[in-house]
């Protein structure tokens, strides 16, 4: 069995008040920096041994920063950074950060923009097909509203590799599972996609979630996408409006007990390695 943990999704962050957009009312405690001293400190008593971070500002600046942060870092295995997609000069631009430190993939929160059918645009599109001359994964981030949607668009870039973040947001604190469940399915059709568990116990009741009220939605994902195609997200700092980074990890760890030593392997690290392409760890993943 592998020694690795790989966090496949959190973020850092250098704090300017008020803070970006989406930090609304209720998460005054993230309404501070997270640098690389924290993030050290919350995965050194989890077992991890790498991590992905992903953007939060949605700038070039910000990717620069992230991608110069784990250059000099090797807890920091790559970086999904942001890249303006729909400008006309994207090929120029993503030269400029394919060349970053441990740049990996990029991500646009689709589920910020109000047009619901935003993955379909041509303009968008033309951004994602840039990205395999740089060989950039694209993270998907967003509701599960837009599944239906996103599948359509999936299908545009059959050769593309798509990580999706957060499990598409599925309604855990209304319990509801359907139709998230069968779309999870569909998509999961596509070979090219991956999926983070991630980002689940924010999408509940922040004070009153339990383990059961989370394990449908992970065993849906277990059931669509397999172990060999799902990878553990932390999505620290974020979670700590709801949860310990431990007591996260802990409850991965408990609702994957059924599996093999094998599956969990991928679970909590060979699926983050070949979805992001981190040839270079590969051999400590598989000592």
């Amino acid at each position: 069995m592998s020694h690795a943990c790989i966090d496949a999704h959190h973020h850092l962050w250098r704090y300017r008040p008020p803070g970006p957009a989406w930090m609304v009312d209720g998460m005054e405690r993230l309404r501070r920096s997270f640098l690389v001293e924290d993030l050290q400190a919350v995965t050194a008593e989890t077992g991890v041994t790498g991590t992905i971070v992903v953007e939060t500002a949605r700038t070039i600046e910000e990717t620069e920063w992230l991608c110069q942060t784990a250059a000099s870092e090797n807890l920091i295995y790559g970086v999904v950074g942001w890249a303006p997609l729909t400008s006309p000069d994207i090929a120029s631009e993503l030269e400029r950060i394919a060349s970053l430190p441990k740049i990996k993939a990029i991500r646009h929160p689709i589920h910020d923009e109000p047009d619901d059918r935003f993955v379909l645009r041509d303009d968008f599109n033309r951004g994602i097909v840039a990205l395999k001359e740089f060989d950039l994964r694209y993270d998907i981030l967003i509701f599960e509203k837009h599944l239906t949607q996103t599948i359509e668009f999936i299908d545009r870039h059959p050769n593309q590799i798509f990580i999706l973040d957060h499990l598409a947001k599925p309604r855990v604190g209304e319990r509801i599972i359907s139709p998230w469940r069968e779309n999870m399915r569909e998509l999961a059709r596509r070979p090219n996609t991956y999926c983070k568990l991630s980002g689940m116990v924010t999408e509940a009741d922040w004070q009153s979630w339990t383990n059961e009220q989370l394990f449908p939605y992970i065993e849906a994902a277990l059931e669509a996408f397999t172990p060999m195609r799902l990878m553990f997200g932390s999505d620290w700092p974020v979670v700590t409006l709801a949860a310990t980074y431990r007591r996260w990890i802990d409850v991965l760890r408990v609702s994957t007990t059924q599996l093999s030593p094998s599956e969990k392997d991928w679970i909590f690290s060979k699926t983050a390695i070949e979805a992001y392409g981190l040839a270079e760890i590969r051999s400590v993943s598989t000592n």
